[in-house]
């Protein structure tokens, strides 16, 4: 029996991570995070839930990230806090990698193996083949997966990019052959599914770049996804091209950007690249800027640049600034208020709402339906994409002839199980979201998160008393502070007020009464609501510390 088991990326965007099952081994395909959404306040990023790998640890035979987007392989430091076993990665991919795993402090895992497209590895009962497809990061592969029962194809995320540079184009010429062996499954990216016809090429989205930079007048800075290294080699271009300087800023870029030199995957002329020290010493018209920040990052440098908090870079009125990047949802308020400070600044800014300057790296309709095509698998598996993503995509497969009883739609957690006559979804794994703030791993959960949310809401009243522990007398208090409530001086008299509600409600509790203290805090936090609900409409958080001396 063979097992696919989603832990992440079905139903959602991001947390990709799943889990091949066969025999006595599992391996594991990418590892990846998603940024929180903005009703979990503080929280810093999301990863899958791992329950199911712990408990299976002596299974896992491998680890294989299909690209180098935080996506799919955000979550692997904590991954590899629990499993110990091999990483399997192109170049680039293990490159951010070895970086990543520097940053956490987290010692190498058994081992880094580097691989290539067309190249096989095997795991137990599995074996694994590399093949390329074109990303929006370079180094992606997808994988074709030979098992017991039949062969298993992972499009991994794709577009088919027939304009691509040789080294990014989609190996559809493999994926032909492999259709022609006969497919027992296809996993194919459900992201792009509701957009018609095909991605826009990435040499149209350089010629956009490269008459928005003939008609600047000033400095260009181009805000990006540090792993885009082909538009980067793009702007390279446009910049030698232009007799312009080039400069980068920004940790996640100046990282990428060295791995990519130090792979053969950028190159820049002798002379076009300068430190960001460097480039007051230039004429504007002389100069171009790539920057991180793309998402309206707070600390990112184009945030810094548009606050005027960089230290090397402030904006003048004839710079041009380029967002280069599609808008995430639930990064729209972040990055509109950059958009706007950098206006204010006297910056003319070309974002994807005005011009054509962002290509996808997820393939649309017509890329999807020949991935099936060339693929003609007998089962079709809906991956990476919401849930509404996952419907349309498996509607798309039977207009291409999956019998729809053959289009397997799963979300996370549940169980794609073949046997040798048939499959289906016929279990379920543990599975959800773990939430990362700061050190804690876990530790924030829904009771954290909807007292963070009332914090933010109505603010917080903290009551201070203390008692003889003898006589039951008020030796101290009450004294009442608030924070995100009110003006104190302002509505004072609410405060008053409520101390008035505070000595009413301890003269009416019997001190006799077993418990007395935790019975007083209840009671408390009870009427102290009630009061501030009626006087002014608010529900703010009461915290009673209530003390026996």
């Amino acid at each position: 029996m063979l097992k696919i088991i989603p832990l992440g990326g079905l139903g959602e965007i991001g947390l990709n991570m799943m889990v091949f099952e066969c025999r006595d081994t599992l391996f594991i395909v990418d590892a990846g995070l998603m940024f929180p959404d903005p009703d979990m306040p503080g929280v810093d990023f999301v990863i899958p839930d791992m329950q199911y790998l712990k408990r299976n640890h002596r299974k896992v035979s491998g680890i294989i990230l299909t690209h180098a987007h935080e996506d799919h392989i955000g979550a692997l430091p904590f991954l590899l806090r629990h499993i110990n076993a091999p990483v399997f990665g192109t170049a680039f991919t293990l490159g951010l990698v070895r970086h990543k795993l520097e940053s956490a402090a987290i010692a190498q895992p058994p081992g880094l193996h580097e691989v290539s497209p067309q190249d096989t590895i095997r795991l137990g009962c599995f074996e694994i083949e590399f093949i390329r497809v074109c990303h929006s990061v370079v180094d992606g592969v997808g994988l074709a997966i030979r098992t017991p029962l039949g062969l298993v194809i992972h499009s991994g995320d794709f577009k088919i990019g027939h304009t691509a540079t040789e080294g990014g184009r989609t190996d559809v010429g493999r994926l032909a052959q492999l259709g022609q062996q006969g497919v027992l499954a296809l996993l194919s990216d459900s992201t792009n599914v509701e957009k018609e016809g095909y991605t826009v090429s990435d040499r149209t989205i350089g010629k956009t770049l490269a008459a928005i930079a003939a008609g600047s007048p000033g400095r260009i800075i181009v805000a990006l996804f540090a792993s885009s290294i082909v538009r980067i080699q793009q702007i390279v271009e446009i910049a030698a091209g232009e007799n312009r300087q080039i400069a980068f800023t920004g940790r996640s870029i100046e990282t990428s950007v060295h791995i990519a030199k130090e792979l053969g995957h950028l190159h820049i002329p002798t002379g076009v690249e300068i430190a960001i020290e460097e480039v007051g010493r230039h004429t504007d018209d002389r100069v171009v800027i790539v920057t991180t920040g793309s998402q309206g990052e707070p600390m990112s440098a184009l945030a810094r640049m548009a606050a005027g908090r960089h230290r090397q870079i402030h904006i003048k009125p004839e710079d041009t600034v380029i967002l280069s990047s599609k808008f995430i949802p639930g990064n729209e308020r972040a990055i509109a208020k950059i958009i706007n400070d950098l206006y204010r600044r006297g910056a003319e800014v070309v974002y994807e709402k005005i011009s054509d300057i962002h290509v996808s790296g997820h393939a649309f309709r017509e890329e999807l339906k020949l991935m099936i095509n060339l693929t003609r698998p007998r089962y079709f598996i809906p991956i990476h994409g919401e849930y509404r993503h996952l419907v349309l995509h498996g509607r798309l497969a039977c207009e291409v002839g999956i019998p729809i009883e053959n289009t397997l739609l799963a979300e996370n957690g549940q169980v794609i199980t073949f046997d040798s006559e048939s499959a289906g979804v016929r279990d379920r794994v543990p599975t959800g979201r773990v939430l990362v703030d700061g050190k804690g791993i876990g530790d924030v959960g829904r009771s954290v998160l909807r007292e963070r949310r009332l914090l933010s809401e109505d603010g917080l009243v903290a009551v201070t008393l203390a008692f003889d522990e003898e006589t039951g007398i008020i030796v101290y208090g009450p004294e009442i502070v608030s924070r995100g409530f009110v003006f104190e001086t302002q509505k004072g008299h609410l405060l008053e007020d409520a101390i008035c509600v505070v000595l009413e409600t301890v003269e009416e509790l019997d001190p006799a009464l077993p418990d007395r203290m935790a019975a007083l805090k209840a009671r408390l936090q009870m009427v102290l609501r009630q009061y501030f609900f009626f006087t002014i409409g608010r529900r703010p958080v009461i915290l009673p510390f209530i003390l026996e001396i």
